[in-house]
C-alpha cells in the first residue's frame, strides 16, 4: 500500500487509524455520524492525523480530490445489483488512474446465512470488467461477532486503469 488513503465505509476507524499509524496520509468516510464521532474520538486520543467524514459512498466525487489508494473493508456487499455500478464509478472518482482499491466482501462459500449479502467471485469481476485490472480475487475470512472462526470472505486487490 503506497501514499494516500481513502478508507470506505470505515466505521469507528481503526483500519484508517492503523494506516494513519504507520505514516499514510488517511481520510475515513462512513455513513454514520455515530462511527465518525467515535472515529474522531479515537484519533484525537491516539495523536493520530486522520480526516473523519460523514459522507455517501456513492458520492465520492464531492471529496474534491483523489488517493492512491482506497479500501473496503465490508461495504461493497451492501449495495444492490444497480447500485453498484454507481458505486464503482464514485471510487474511480477518488481513485488515481494506477491506484490500488482493496476490497474484503462476505462471499457466497459462506453457508450461514446470517449477515449482508455474499458475493460471488464471478460478481466481483464482473462489476470491475471496464476501466479496472483485476490483481487477485483471494479466499479470506472476514472476522465478525457470530462466527468463532471468521465468516468466508473475498479479498481483491484491483487497480484503477
Amino acid at each position: 500500500m503506497t501514499g494516500s488513503v481513502l478508507d470506505l465505509g470505515c466505521g469507528t476507524g481503526e483500519n484508517a487509524l492503523y494506516l494513519a499509524k504507520l505514516g499514510h496520509e488517511t481520510w475515513g468516510i462512513d455513513s454514520s455520524p455515530h462511527a465518525i464521532v467515535k472515529a474522531k474520538k479515537e484519533a484525537q486520543q491516539r495523536h493520530l492525523k486522520v480526516t473523519f467524514l460523514v459522507r455517501d459512498a456513492l458520492e465520492l466525487g464531492d471529496l474534491g480530490r483523489t488517493f492512491d489508494t482506497v479500501i473496503d473493508a465490508g461495504l461493497f456487499h451492501a449495495f444492490t445489483d444497480e447500485e453498484r455500478p454507481m458505486y464503482i464509478h464514485s471510487v474511480a472518482s477518488v481513485l488515481h488512474s494506477g491506484g490500488n482499491y482493496y476490497m474484503l466482501c462476505f462471499s457466497d462459500r459462506e453457508r450461514d446465512s446470517f449477515g449482508p449479502r455474499h458475493v460471488s467471485r464471478e460478481e466481483i469481476e464482473a462489476a470491475f470488467g471496464t476501466g479496472w485490472r483485476i490483481n487477485y480475487v483471494r479466499a479470506a475470512r472476514f472476522e465478525t461477532n457470530v462466527h468463532p472462526i471468521g465468516a468466508q470472505a473475498w479479498l481483491s486487490s484491483i487497480t484503477r486503469l
